[in-house]
């Protein structure tokens, strides 16, 4: 990979200071530069760093006015962050893809593979599996019977997709992943044991979606687990039978969601958020990490913190006085040894 600044500028429709034949190589974190890298500045947190950096050429926001001197050429952009984004997406797609069945793998004589489709080696492919165009199934991957994947989505090594879940286009699920085991349902019984009530429905993920390690989505009861359009779910999160999480949600790892509930468009969940079941959460909804969610959220846009959940400004005047709590008790103690001596 070789560039100059202004030929990096054009593809992000961004600006030049400095020198814009400066000859970019790779790519670093703008704390460890190095010459001939590029990096960017987003985070104002890591703006002392850009006036140290070794990297040549620093992708910031139009608003950025520096303190001090920046050695590096800068381009100036609308959204640092988003342009760097699509450079590494320019540079990701333009890199070769793998296609063909490698072997040993096994695939079912019924089962149909799309054009310039990839099966890894180990991979195992079940009857009635459907594999879309330049869909990529990784080694030691297993799709069952009846899957669905579509085109362009990948499903790394190690991931398993049950019977006849479908996955839309261009989805990414990372290794590890279980899509369409079995819900946590279980009938109790006089004598208190459980009987296992049978799983009969699927999982249902939309385009554009993206599935990170370890995580696990649960099949439905009956009817589907659906994942919407453009969610983003991280590693180690578990979905439960018959969730519906909403277009363009993002969900941070380690967060549980409970049967039944259904996840408005456009939320934010931070790291081990816990949903209970059969609720339902607005659209655009905010979660701090933590959060522990009991009864449903109507308000749209609303920030919750803490468990259980509570208006984010709420919670955090409340804070103040639990911090306060042992001071309290102690003057409180000193006033009742007051009045008792009285």
């Amino acid at each position: 990979m070789e560039f100059t600044a202004q030929q990096i500028a054009e593809l992000i429709n961004g600006t030049v200071e400095g020198n814009k034949n400066q000859v970019i190589r790779d790519v670093s974190k703008i704390e460890e530069g190095r010459p001939e890298t590029l990096t960017f500045l987003a985070n104002p947190k890591y703006e002392q760093h850009i006036y140290n950096t070794d990297a040549s050429v620093v992708i910031v926001n139009n608003s950025f006015k520096p303190e001090k001197p920046v050695k590096a050429t800068l381009i100036r952009v609308e959204d640092a962050y988003q342009a760097l984004a699509r450079l590494l997406q320019m540079y990701e797609s333009s890199l070769p893809k793998k296609t063909g069945i490698e072997q040993p793998s096994f695939i079912d004589s019924s089962a149909s593979i799309g054009e310039f489709a990839y099966i890894g080696a180990f991979a195992y492919i079940s009857e009635k599996a459907k594999i879309g165009n330049n869909a990529q199934i990784w080694p030691g991957a297993f799709i069952g019977e009846g899957v669905e994947i579509g085109d362009n989505t990948i499903i790394y090594s190690g991931t398993k997709v049950y019977k006849n879940c479908k996955i839309g286009n261009s989805c990414i699920i990372h290794a590890g992943a279980v899509v369409g085991s079995d819900g946590f349902g279980f009938a109790p019984g006089p004598d208190g044991d459980y009987q296992k009530i049978p799983q009969v429905g699927n999982v249902v993920i939309e385009e554009f979606v993206e599935i990170g390690a370890n995580t696990t989505i649960d099949r439905a009861t009956m009817g589907s687990t659906i994942i919407r359009k453009g969610a983003k779910i991280d590693n180690l999160v578990q979905i439960a039978h018959n969730v519906e999480v909403g277009s363009n949600t993002v969900i941070a790892a380690q967060t549980g969601v409970a049967g039944s509930t259904k996840i408005g468009k456009n939320c934010m969940f931070g790291g081990q958020v816990g949903i209970a079941g059969h609720l339902k959460v607005a659209d655009q909804v905010k979660m701090a990490a933590q959060t522990g969610v009991a009864k449903s959220i109507t308000k749209e846009g609303a920030v919750m913190m803490g468990s259980p959940a509570m208006d984010a400004m709420q919670y955090n005047k409340s804070y103040v006085m639990f911090r306060k709590l042992p001071a309290i008790y102690q003057q409180l103690q000193e006033l009742e040894k007051k009045v008792s001596e009285k």
